[in-house]
């Protein structure tokens, strides 16, 4: 599991003087989180360390922007991105390196948040298969569009739901009822979080954004 953090590691420490603090501290933090997936020798462990890389790059509340809210700023995140890749980074990974993938992780009910509303009874059979089939035709126009902003969007969302399946309990240590998912996932994430700190470090500028911890030095009273 290779995922390129000894290059870019080289590129901050030549780069890091003209980075703002706030950008600093977070590509900081996702090399260092980066890293230790690299370090990983199962897919379960690769990915949560990703996923916390992922977290530290991102200014904000990732449970509030995929799960409870605040999704225009990951939009606008996403979008930025993409805009800024001028390296065509991100636009490889979706529509050469993993459009198979990408397309059986959309198919994939297990990573759809309301698959599991129905499954805790919350929702009905209807309503959460109703709920899938109008993502996963947003996300085929997308990917009919080559809208990559959009489609990275979508990934994260279910991404998100086989974390929180992780994070919470909800899965079994290499268990072989979601290898599948999480060998796709891994192998996703572990080429769009290392382009996604490159990109950041290529426009430190356009990323501004305070880390959800930052540094605190004074002594409590």
């Amino acid at each position: 599991m290779k995922f390129d953090h000894p290059r870019l590691k080289a590129y901050q420490r030549a780069s890091r003087t003209g980075f703002p603090d706030s950008l600093g501290l977070r590509v900081h933090r996702a090399l260092s989180w980066l890293e230790r997936a690299e370090h990983c020798t199962d897919e379960d462990s690769a990915f949560i360390f990703l996923w916390i890389s992922f977290n530290a790059a991102y200014a904000q509340e990732i449970d509030r922007a995929l799960g409870l809210g605040d999704r225009e700023l990951f939009r606008h995140f996403i979008a930025k991105l993409v805009e800024h890749d001028s390296q065509n980074l991100l636009y490889n990974h979706v529509w050469q390196e993993f459009s198979g993938p990408i397309r059986m992780l959309l198919d994939n009910p297990y990573v759809f948040h309301h698959f599991w509303s129905y499954q805790r009874g919350e929702i009905d059979s209807l309503t959460w298969t109703k709920r899938f089939d109008k993502a996963n035709r947003v996300a085929k126009v997308a990917l009919a569009s080559l809208n990559t902003a959009k489609v990275l969007e979508v990934i994260f969302s279910r991404l998100y739901t086989l974390r929180n399946q992780l994070v919470h309990g909800g899965a079994t240590w290499q268990g072989s009822v979601n290898r599948n998912q999480i060998r796709d996932a891994t192998a996703i994430m572990g080429k769009i979080v290392p382009s996604i700190i490159e990109v950041m470090m290529l426009h430190p500028n356009e990323f501004p954004g305070t880390a959800c911890y930052p540094v605190v030095t004074q002594k409590l009273a």
